[in-house]
């Protein structure tokens, strides 16, 4: 059967990165966490002090956009694939809820977002790729063989957030958690340039109450379903 292209957008906290690497390691494809790369540009800001009071030195960020290098390396003992910023693995890093406080306004500068949607459709090309983000059915591959688009309750994506910061040993609350998803989802949503948005071709996916094995068992019928309609590919 021919690789397909899997585009894989959602709201924050949705699962999207976790159903995108178990399809990925299943079907044997690429994974591409986009979401990872505005996180490695985010760093990258603030760690050249561009970032102060919830504001960004735009022009800073624009004029040295050329010096930021992303890549994915397989880490062989995680058999995960690994965020590496001009060559230094950030996985770690880029998870921080400093990370998430200013991603969306990284993310909304256009620049970034066009410097980026390029490296991602290099990523792509030949198929064979799972692909997770905000705008990846609607921008980055408008014509991917597959699109889902993923959302659950808001206070399960909180309690999900917030388990995964906990155990990383962050100091939030739940209550710190869900104002950082909410004005999030209400930035992605809103932003002038590629705005978060469920494609008109794409599969709705509420995880809300879906654990997931059950999310791979739907996502893969979906697959199955999808060549036997085209037999060809």
């Amino acid at each position: 059967m021919e690789k397909l292209t899997i585009a894989i957008d959602g709201f924050s906290s949705c699962g999207k990165s976790t159903i995108a690497k178990a399809l990925a390691s299943e079907l044997g494809y690429n994974y591409v966490d986009t979401g990872a790369m505005y996180r490695a540009v985010t760093l990258y800001c603030i760690k050249q002090g561009w970032i102060l009071d919830h504001n960004i030195d735009k022009e800073k960020l624009v004029k040295y956009l050329s010096k930021i290098h992303i890549k994915f390396k397989f880490n062989s003992e995680t058999k995960l694939s690994e965020t590496y910023l001009n060559d230094q693995n950030v996985e770690r890093e880029i998870r921080s809820m400093e990370i998430s406080d200013h991603v969306s306004k990284v993310s909304a500068i256009k620049e970034v977002r066009h410097k980026l949607v390029k490296l991602q459709q290099e990523m792509g090309k030949d198929k064979g790729v799972v692909m997770d983000g905000r705008d990846i059915g609607t921008v980055v591959f408008p014509d991917a063989d597959l699109k889902l688009f993923m959302t659950a309750d808001i206070d399960i994506r909180v309690y999900r957030r917030y388990d995964e910061l906990t155990s990383k040993g962050e100091k939030v609350t739940f209550n710190e958690v869900k104002e950082n998803l909410s004005k999030r989802d209400f930035d992605d949503t809103n932003r002038k340039d590629n705005p978060l948005r469920k494609a008109e071709d794409a599969i709705v996916l509420d995880n809300s109450d879906l654990n997931k094995q059950q999310q791979l068992d739907f996502v893969v019928k979906i697959i199955k379903d999808y060549h036997l309609l085209n037999p060809g590919e």
